[in-house]
């Protein structure tokens, strides 16, 4: 996959770009990132990218000439693109928005500043719109390195595991179980014996449990859409944390039917 990033700041990327593994993925050549200076764009000498807002108001709003050369540019032909413009404004960013664009062969990601962008440019030009959060930033640049790393991940052969992405929390509307690693015993806490017994059933139902309960606790709006086997269910029913779940699902169809 080809990422291109829109920016004014380029320089902005490349430490984070070079850790971990996105630099892998980068010297592996399963994914590219390119960076491209809209100031390389602007028309005027002094290469400005914004400008007041007709009708007044706080701020700059970024200019629609050098953004819509810059896709030019950017965009492959023949290549199964998405020009997405990180704003406040867009739609939330989650795993499940973070799964269908690893479906692309390029991401073109649109760095937005100031008060914006130029409305003409958005609807020329982008595709959608993406937030990664309730606040604002000061720039789209962060939210795009957040872009990246989510669906790079999900790429094929980034990861070490393939089973990593799949188990991950969000991927089947469950936060994951907590984890342990060695010693047995730290600080006389010990780690639960059922994940040193080798009962590989036991381990995936204890883990399934957890996962549930953690959820209920933290993000229970999550189990409204969460899906399990007959044998999940009857583990949980078992568990007695079932019914709970019911509960969220019809409160969850009953406020969605109320809306309707």
């Amino acid at each position: 996959m080809l990422f291109s990033v829109l920016t004014i700041f380029p320089d902005f990327f490349f430490s984070p770009l070079r850790e971990g593994i996105v630099r892998k993925a980068q010297d592996e050549g399963k994914i590219e990132i390119g960076l491209h200076n809209i100031r390389d764009y602007a028309l005027d000498k002094h290469r400005m990218t914004d400008d007041r807002p007709f009708g007044g108001g706080e701020g700059m709003v970024m200019k629609p000439e050098p953004l819509a050369a810059c896709v030019r540019a950017a965009v492959l032909p023949d290549c199964a693109s998405r020009v997405i413009l990180l704003s406040p404004k867009g739609e939330r960013f989650d795993q499940t928005q973070a799964a269908r664009l690893a479906e692309y062969d390029q991401l073109v990601l649109i760095c937005g500043r100031y008060e914006g962008v130029d409305q003409r440019f958005r609807e020329r030009y982008v595709a959608e719109e993406l937030s990664i959060g309730d606040y604002v930033l000061t720039g789209g640049e962060l939210a795009a390195l957040v872009v990246i790393d989510a669906v790079c991940r999900l790429l094929p052969g980034v990861l070490g595991c393939s089973d990593s992405a799949a188990n991950d929390s969000f991927s089947r509307g469950l936060l994951k179980h907590a984890q342990y690693t060695r010693p047995r015993v730290f600080e006389e806490m010990a780690a639960p014996e059922v994940l040193l017994s080798g009962d590989h059933a036991a381990i995936d139902s204890y883990r399934l449990v957890e996962s549930v309960r953690l959820t209920l606790e933290r993000r229970p709006e999550l189990l409204a859409s969460a899906r399990f086997s007959p044998a999940e269910e009857q583990i949980l029913r078992r568990e007695g944390i079932y019914g709970q779940i019911e509960a969220i699902v019809n409160r969850t169809q009953r406020v969605s039917g109320d809306a309707d």
